[in-house]
């Protein structure tokens, strides 16, 4: 069997956090009932005209300056022409050889490996309406609601070559997208999903091989399961002397395989023509630069000012910087307990498992930012031990309560008293002889089973500082 190459480019749609759509005054807001979020205009009824929302352009410039975009001073929108039952006008406005930003790139790290992907062009365009499938009946209803929301596409050079390396750049353009508040990134509303172009060919083939294009998916695991399941397939085709054909295909995440669509199309197919009913975007450099000076520290600096400023290793960095709800918080709490390294420490261990078990975000749990300060500051000046913590903060999540008042509650305090741990750790050493003889012997773990014992029987109150040192004043004698 031969050896092969993936070839992987993505085109990627992030729909943008405007107020209104791209070209109307109706609501761009999420969920509500079927086609009453539309209007002529959007519906593309007879005689309407659309006027360009000044935002959209400005979201999407942001973006093109956050990945190394030249941006256009002069472009131009377009109609994408083609038929079907969700785009009413028969017709997307899009862009086509005039982008408003292009000659880009973005940079990520793959197992302590770093690359650049190129960026070929980021452009707006309008969203189509939704087709809503009855299984029960097989008919198929339309939902108009989401014609004309405004979308950026950002697309890809062919430069990712296996699945990690995808699903990474997919989560650094998540990060930025979040960085700048311009869209919410809510993949299972499909505010932010990907077309995955992939193509394979024999290792020292210089030309690429005919490529598929798999429409519309909205995780990172999708994204995966997709790449990996189709680069089987399209090996395995060729490898059994069949032909790849040029298609558009449709991922089932469910049974885990792809199947074919349609022919794929090209750029003629759509009859692309400049868009008539509006004027072309002239952009002035003050306008550009205005923009970049605006932009807010984007998670690559970020990740790089925690090392230097909280000395935290650069995996660390990266973990906390890659959502900026995440960042937010992280600093919030080091402003009020000066401990970035514990607060490191709990936000990505029991923090993030119990976000993880609960399916929760960050800035949606209950926990407070100064609630979390309180609770390391309780740590920190020795009223909790650290394992009492754990039960404090798994009360702070489910209640919202404040760390003080769950202690004082549950009379949690930790026991600092000499005179009150030695006695427990008398009577401890008392009740177990043969643990003395065994570290007497050198067996280390000996000494570790008593601190336990004494923790047990102070019902994990005691200082654990207090305890190994009372403890080894007795074994040492």
């Amino acid at each position: 069997m031969k050896e092969y190459e993936v070839i992987i480019g993505l085109e990627v749609h992030a729909e943008l956090s405007t107020n209104t759509k791209a070209y109307c005054n109706c609501t761009t807001e999420f969920g509500a009932d079927p086609n009453t979020h539309c209007c002529p205009i959007c519906t593309g009824m007879p005689g309407t005209l659309p006027v360009l929302n000044e935002k959209v352009v400005e979201y999407a410039i942001k973006m093109g300056l956050a990945t190394h975009c030249t941006i256009a001073q002069f472009s131009k929108q377009d109609r994408k022409n083609y038929f079907y039952p969700d785009t009413p006008k028969a017709y997307q406005i899009s862009q086509y050889d005039l982008p408003l930003c292009k000659n880009g790139h973005l940079d990520i790290e793959v197992e302590g490996n770093k690359k650049t992907i190129g960026i070929t062009r980021i452009h707006i365009e309008e969203d189509a309406g939704k087709l809503i499938h009855d299984a029960y009946t097989g008919d198929t209803l339309v939902d108009f609601n989401r014609c004309s929301v405004p979308l950026i596409e950002i697309v890809s050079e062919p430069d990712i070559r296996n699945a990690k390396e995808a699903v990474e750049y997919m989560q650094t353009l998540k990060s930025i997208l979040e960085y700048l508040d311009i869209c919410d990134c809510k993949m299972q509303e499909g505010s932010l999903r990907c077309d995955v172009n992939l193509s394979v060919r024999p290792v020292g083939q210089k030309e690429f091989g005919t490529r598929t294009e798999t429409k519309n998916l909205n995780s990172f695991k999708a994204i995966q399961n997709l790449i990996e399941s189709e680069t089987k397939r399209q090996i395995e085709v060729l490898e059994n002397g069949g032909t790849i054909y040029q298609e558009t295909r449709r991922y089932d995440d469910a049974k885990g395989e792809s199947y074919a669509m349609r022919t794929k199309e090209d750029a003629q197919d759509y009859r692309y023509f400049p868009e008539p009913d509006l004027v072309p975007i002239v952009l002035s450099e003050e306008y550009i630069s205005s923009l970049k000076n605006s932009l807010p520290e984007l998670p690559h600096v970020k990740k790089d000012r925690y090392m230097s400023e909280y000395g935290l290793s650069e995996y660390d960095a990266s973990i906390l910087t890659m959502s900026i709800h995440t960042a937010n918080y992280f600093e919030k709490v080091v402003k009020k307990c000066n401990n970035p390294k514990i607060a490191a420490n709990w936000m990505m261990g029991d923090f993030a498992r119990m976000l993880n078990e609960s399916d929760l975000q960050i800035n949606e749990c209950n926990i407070t930012e100064e609630n979390m300060a309180s609770l390391i500051q309780l740590i920190d000046d020795g009223t909790i031990s650290s394992k009492i913590a754990k039960t404090v903060f798994e009360e702070m999540f489910i209640t919202g309560k404040e760390a003080s008042k769950i202690v004082k509650e549950k009379g949690l305090i930790q026991i600092s008293d000499e005179g009150a741990i030695q006695a427990i750790v008398e009577n401890v050493v008392a009740n177990n002889p043969q643990s003395i003889v065994d570290y007497k012997a050198g067996k280390d773990r000996a000494l570790g089973f008593l601190v336990g014992q004494v923790m047990k029987e102070s019902k994990g109150k005691a200082n654990p500082g207090l305890v190994n040192k009372l403890l080894l004043t007795i074994l040492n004698k």
